[in-house]
């Protein structure tokens, strides 16, 4: 497959390999740690710098995706 292919909106090539990639680091036993890591930055030095790239971030959000909290039909 040409490396620079365009596959237009919906890549399922780069989603494929972000929800393999997002797995393995799941499954590494890393995810306690990088969580360790992010609470400190957060709470030391670097926090108001974080929080104000999070800020600028949800500016550009239409909001939260009012699926997250339907409730699954039984």
């Amino acid at each position: 497959m040409d490396k620079w292919k365009n596959q237009g909106e919906g890549d399922k090539e780069s989603a494929r390999k972000y929800n393999q990639e997002t797995e393995a680091f799941a499954k590494s036993g890393k995810v306690e740690k990088a969580a360790k890591d992010a609470k400190e930055a957060l709470d030391g030095s670097e926090g108001a710098e974080l929080k104000q790239a999070e800020k600028a971030g949800k500016a550009h959000s239409k909001g939260e995706d009012p699926q997250l909290h339907k409730k699954a039909s039984s």
